[in-house]
């Protein structure tokens, strides 16, 4: 048996009454349980994916997946009425469940998604959060195995003026040296190095660069469905800045 404070990420249906959910968990990573019940009126307000609950995960017998019994510890349903909160969350949760592995812990990435969805929470408008999500891409990559090398330009090695990725390699290249070939690379952001505040320009941009490899190295083969999810943010998130 489990017991652990999780984030709704995924509800799938299954049977006539129940429900396959993804939730992740501070110290156990993403967990998968059944939920008996899922669809009455008591537990579907509590399903919602972005929804902090109290998760208890019981094994079962042979290859069937765990129980998972849920109580509500905090709602964001109220967001699901807000089209530009609720596109952030549906991508949030959804690339959160699509690409981590079960029962692997990733401790950074849940206090990660725990601050994005509580500055969506408190930020009256995009602005205050949007920033939030490329950085959330940005940790998610790290976590995997896929990080952004924004150190040093690979070219020259220098650690200052570094204006562009390489989609290929995920290094940085500085000004000098990626000036003659800046149409075949991705632009970096200055808010990704110095951590300070970022305009909408370079939200976009943000987005740009971090989406480029979650798709290419993260969302491959069924998980890539996921990827309409946020290009619904970033339509949403373009029409913000206008």
């Amino acid at each position: 048996m489990l017991e652990a404070s999780a984030i709704i990420c995924a509800v799938r249906n299954h049977g006539e009454h129940g429900a396959v959910v993804r939730a992740i968990t501070r110290d156990y990573g993403l967990f998968v349980g059944y939920v008996s019940g899922a669809r009455s009126r008591v537990l579907r307000p509590v399903l919602i994916p972005g929804n902090s609950v109290a998760g208890v995960w019981k094994a079962r017998g042979g290859d069937q997946l765990a129980s998972l019994s849920v109580e509500l510890a905090h709602s964001r349903a109220v967001l699901m009425e807000e089209p530009l909160a609720a596109s952030a969350i549906d991508w949030l949760t959804s690339v959160t469940a699509a690409t981590l592995p079960p029962e692997h812990p990733y401790p950074p990435l849940f206090l990660a998604l725990e601050g994005v969805l509580s500055a969506i929470e408190a930020a009256p408008n995009a602005k205050g959060w949007a920033a939030t999500i490329v950085r959330y891409e940005q940790l998610m990559l790290s976590q995997l195995g896929f990080g952004l090398d924004l150190e040093s330009c690979a070219v020259t090695g220098q650690t200052h003026d570094l204006a562009w990725v390489s989609p290929r390699s995920a290094r940085a290249v500085s000004r000098g040296a990626g000036t003659d070939y800046q149409a075949k690379l991705l632009p970096l952001p200055a808010f990704l190095i110095n951590q300070g505040p970022a305009s909408w320009p370079d939200v976009l941009a943000g987005l740009r660069l971090t989406g480029h490899f979650v798709a290419s190295a993260l969302l491959t083969g069924r998980a890539a469905n996921v990827m309409a999810a946020r290009e619904r943010l970033v339509d949403r998130l373009v029409g913000a800045a206008d």
